[in-house]
């Protein structure tokens, strides 16, 4: 387990559980990016101003959840585990009102989340956690591949062209974030980290679920071991949940955000941009490439269950 050794001072408190939990899903994603080692290719022509090109200090940190992917991650997991019948009809209905109440609220409720978790943990619970993984990379391709925001995934790419890492951050289990995180390209994820002994899931969390304070406790105690600036990092969110993670950066967005992030980000004037609908920025500075994804959100797709409708 990391050493609480790892983190800088604080701007604010954080729950020893949430430090905890931090500090597990940074291990887990250095552990990760050190087995497989991500090569960003060099891009010819004109560079943006931001992200700045060679800056091996900075990083970028994006949040999963209605921000790089619409809907919840959790949510087409758990469809997924459905159909190979991991649990019965009634869990999938759970899920699929907890999705359906995520996307038509566009917020995320503790309730809620911790309800899908907690459904999570016990259908696992003593499966292998490559087992998961490798189901994991089917998941991807059969249910997320196509409801990743094309504008977002720019962002990051920004990133990577410019030399720099780019870090998933959500409250997902760290192995599917990291799978993710791979399909997409990019350094490495942070999620929630389940506890495993001899490979097998206990049904049972590290900490806590990674959110909120967790993700910052996460960022900062990453930054501290890979040696980031996080004053010249960026960090882009959806909800007013994570301001204590995009309060870290220098470089904070927000990203299709809920009405609390919007109020915010616009109260300290931080870079805002909307796939949702089309809106262009309601800030000059997101690099050109975004601007690609900003029609391609599109409406949400309605939730279908054994015919019943959102």
């Amino acid at each position: 387990m990391a050493a609480l050794g790892w983190l800088t001072p604080r701007r604010r408190s954080a729950t020893a559980r949430s430090v905890l939990a931090g500090e597990a899903s940074a291990e887990a994603a250095r552990k990760s990016t050190q087995e497989e080692q991500h090569t960003v290719p060099e891009e010819e022509g004109a560079e943006p101003q931001f992200p700045v090109h060679g800056d091996v200090l900075a990083a970028a940190f994006f949040d999963l959840d209605n921000t790089v992917m619409q809907g919840a991650s959790l949510f087409h997991f758990g469809r997924g585990l459905y159909k190979r019948k991991f649990f019965e009809t009634r869990d999938l209905v759970r899920f699929a009102w907890q999705q359906a109440w995520f996307r038509m609220a566009g917020l995320e409720d503790p309730e809620h989340m911790q309800d899908a978790r907690d459904s999570a943990l016990s259908i696992v619970k003593g499966h292998r956690v490559a087992e998961l993984m490798s189901i994991g990379e089917e998941i991807y391709d059969e249910y997320m591949a196509e409801r990743i925001w094309p504008g977002t995934r720019a962002l990051a790419q920004a990133h990577l062209d410019a030399g720099q890492k780019v870090w998933l951050v959500t409250a997902a289990p760290v192995e599917i974030a990291q799978v993710i995180a791979r399909r997409l390209g990019l350094t490495g994820a942070l999620g929630t980290v389940a506890e495993s002994v001899d490979g097998v899931y206990t049904g049972k969390l590290v900490g806590e679920p990674l959110h909120g304070p967790a993700k910052a406790e996460a960022v900062r105690a990453l930054a501290a071991a890979e040696g980031l600036d996080l004053s010249r990092c960026a960090a882009y969110s959806d909800s007013h949940n994570d301001i204590p993670m995009l309060s870290l950066v220098g470089h904070p967005y927000a990203i299709n955000p809920d009405a609390k992030l919007r109020k915010h980000a616009r109260g300290l004037d931080w870079r805002l941009r909307d796939y949702r609908t089309g809106r262009k920025a309601a800030k000059v500075g997101i690099p050109a490439a975004a601007g690609v994804g900003a029609v391609a959100g599109g409406t949400a797709a309605a939730i279908a269950l054994h015919r019943r409708r959102r």
